[in-house]
Formats: C-alpha cells, sequence, structure tokens
C-alpha cells in the first residue's frame, strides 16, 4: 500500500522515474502513483477504490473547484471506479444523491439505453455501459456533469457521453480525476468542456527508467 494513501511534500529528486511518479497536486504536494510499463511508453496509474479516504475526498474537492462554475445539479458516474469521485464529488457540491452508470444489465433495463463500451485497461468486445431507465427522470431538464477516475484515450467517456444522449441528456462538462497524457484530445467532443484535479504525462524508457515526454 505504498501508492495512494496520503500525500508527499516533496517530490522524489532522482530521475529517471523508477516503477513510480510522484505527480504534482494543485495544491503544492505530490502523490506517488505506480508506472504501468505499456512496452516502449508508459503511463502513471491510480486505483480510486485502494486510495485512502484522504486522498479521494481532497480529490473530490478539487474536482468541485473546477466544475463549479458549471453550476451542475446532478453528477453522473461511470463504472467502476468513476463510482468513486461520482459519490465524493456529489456529496463535495452538497447533492442528495447521485446516478451510477453500469456494466452488468438489471432484467427491467431497456437495451435502447445501452452502448458498447471498451477502455485502455479493460479492453475487448462484448462489454456494454447501462443507464437505469427508472432514473432517467432524475437527468431530464437538469445540469449534468459527467464524471469518471481517469481519462486516457477518451473512448469510456465518450460512450458515456452517447449513453445520455440517447436519454435525451447532454452533459454540460465532464470531470476526471488525473488526465493521463494527452491522448483523448484529438478524438474528444471540442464543444464538451473538460477538467481534471491533477494530470500525467506520457513516458518513454531510458536509461533503465522512465522520463516524461
Amino acid at each position: 500500500m505504498e501508492y495512494w494513501q496520503d500525500f508527499r511534500d516533496d517530490r522524489a529528486a532522482e530521475r529517471p522515474w523508477q516503477g513510480f511518479y510522484d505527480a504534482p497536486m494543485p495544491d503544492g504536494r505530490a502523490l506517488r502513483l505506480p508506472l504501468r510499463d505499456m512496452g516502449a511508453t508508459a503511463v502513471a496509474g491510480m486505483i480510486a477504490n485502494q486510495a485512502s479516504f484522504a486522498v479521494v475526498d481532497r480529490i473530490s474537492g478539487w474536482m468541485a473547484e473546477r466544475v463549479a462554475a458549471w453550476a451542475p445539479e446532478v453528477v453522473v458516474g461511470l463504472p467502476t471506479l468513476g463510482h468513486v469521485y461520482g459519490s465524493g464529488l456529489a456529496r463535495a457540491l452538497g447533492h442528495p444523491n447521485w446516478v451510477a452508470l453500469g456494466t452488468s444489465r438489471k432484467l427491467w433495463y431497456d437495451e435502447a439505453l445501452s452502448v458498447p463500451l471498451a477502455s485502455i485497461t479493460t479492453p475487448g468486445a462484448g462489454r456494454r455501459l447501462w443507464l437505469d431507465p427508472r432514473i432517467v427522470s432524475r437527468l431530464a431538464g437538469r445540469r449534468v456533469v459527467l464524471v469518471d477516475d481517469v481519462i486516457s484515450t477518451g473512448s469510456s467517456a465518450r460512450a458515456a457521453l452517447d449513453l445520455l444522449a440517447a436519454a435525451g441528456v447532454r452533459a454540460v462538462g465532464a470531470a476526471f480525476a488525473m488526465a493521463q497524457t494527452e491522448r483523448w484530445r484529438g478524438t474528444w467532443p471540442a464543444d464538451m468542456p473538460v477538467v481534471a484535479a491533477f494530470s500525467t504525462p506520457l513516458f518513454r524508457s531510458e536509461n533503465g527508467g522512465w522520463v516524461e515526454v
């Protein structure tokens, strides 16, 4: 449990990075994250449901500060790790509840309120993202903000935007705990605002470790 349990006052001085990255936080501190080796490149990872409450609550607070100007009325969280921040952000905004999208179909779900789903950490065909039809009324005519833990390629979040559109809902913006590299920008809708509590770069292998690209 070395990672994502507390914030650090000082970033590690050695370079290249050796298996971890001290991500700068908005308050000047750092959060130590493991680097995920993807071959020629690596990315910083974070598993929100393994993080301490103190870390999750602080990141949720930073997200709330960034979306406040949108005046969101409903928070919609993506599964699975986006649920950690979905509830945290809704509480930070003073909302009484939030809406959780899911990847398992209940008996009363409608196929029309589902879309295909894939992500960098969970590839493969056959997965779908679902919205409970009984909860659509909570979204209708309200200012909705979409929430997930990480945006990397942006595929999961774009699927969620499509799902909301199928329910007749357009989000006012999307909020993420971490923007993981800049790869998502190339395919993200130009008219959909994005905020993140913090960001991490792409890394390349060098001298037995990893350096920021």
